[in-house]
């Protein structure tokens, strides 16, 4: 992937770490994974919104790295534990 010109790589390492939060699998159809998914989008959101937040209101040196890690220590604490969808293939010649 490559990266536009005109980003930095810490502010790159910003946007690779909000889009490893958001980017979840979609859960299966059964009602609880489906609840899941959206209580963990939700958590996840509101790390990335809280982290910004802070990043805007005490913008410092490191403030930026400090940030990355924390989104990343954020998605980690809060893992995909729901099933995620699964298609089922039908017909087709092998």
């Amino acid at each position: 992937m490559s990266r536009p010109a005109d980003l930095s790589g810490d502010v790159t390492g910003l946007l690779t770490a909000i889009v490893e939060a958001l980017d979840m699998p979609m859960p299966s159809i059964h009602e609880d994974d489906e609840r899941e998914h959206y209580r963990l989008l939700e958590r996840r959101s509101s790390d990335v919104r809280i982290a910004l937040s802070v990043l805007l209101r005490f913008p410092g040196s490191g403030a930026l790295d400090d940030t990355i890690q924390d989104l990343r220590d954020r998605t980690k604490r809060n893992p995909v534990t729901y099933t995620p969808f699964a298609s089922e293939e039908h017909g087709g010649d092998e």
